[in-house]
């Protein structure tokens, strides 16, 4: 499902860093640690389609998604890829409901799962609430359900436990597990939380500065 090899990226010449081979299968699941500074993200928004590496190539269901260019790459990733970034990328003044629905309208998707999802991650009271009103945990949950909205084939979470405590650190873990399980998805997790390690067995750590 998932294929990244001999990626290498750098923001200055004397900064290289490259990524290990990965190879992952549907439903499969990677923990990627490192230091603040070690690349982290930078890896999470090559993996995502967001900024093209210096060499290498990421196949994602079968598709090398840097030859995609402009607007066939926008369609792809808003089919394919959801992305939790480490602050909620949704828009408070809108609805939690047309949040959703935004991202329906940019992956192409009907809608019909959103308020399944919504009911899985606790949160279908808050549907017709504005973002803003919403508490940082419930905020977060909307994220979530914002990146899974399309269905997607590839879930990336970058930092998603980073400003919790242990409780709420190890359900939000534990949400993306299972909605990763429900769609049969690749789920990759960035972090340095070492609490994370515990819960997903399969883990690789990178180093050097990006």
């Amino acid at each position: 499902m998932l294929i990244a090899k001999n990626i290498e990226f750098s923001y200055q010449p004397d900064q290289k860093f490259n990524i290990p081979t990965l190879e992952l299968k549907a439903g499969e699941q990677l923990l990627i640690l490192g230091k603040s500074g070690s690349g982290k993200t930078t890896v999470l928004n090559m993996l995502g389609g967001l900024l093209k590496p210096k060499r290498g190539e990421i196949i994602i269901d079968g598709t090398s998604i840097y030859q995609l260019k402009g607007a066939a790459l926008d369609k792809f990733r808003g089919r394919n890829i959801g992305i939790i970034f480490q602050k909620p990328h949704i828009l408070s003044p809108l609805t939690v409901e047309e949040n959703l629905k935004l991202a329906n309208f940019f992956s192409g998707t009907n809608g019909n799962k959103n308020e399944s999802l919504l009911n899985d991650l606790d949160i279908l009271d808050k549907r017709k609430a504005r973002v803003y009103t919403l508490s940082e945990g419930e905020a977060q949950r909307v994220s979530i359900a914002r990146a899974l909205a399309n269905s997607p084939k590839i879930i990336l979470a970058d930092e998603p436990t980073a400003s919790l405590d242990d409780i709420n650190a190890a359900n939000v873990v534990k949400l993306l597990k299972e909605q990763a399980e429900k769609f049969n998805a690749v789920l990759i997790i960035v972090t340095h939380d070492q609490r994370v390690k515990d819960h997903i067995s399969n883990q690789i750590t990178i180093g050097g500065e990006a």
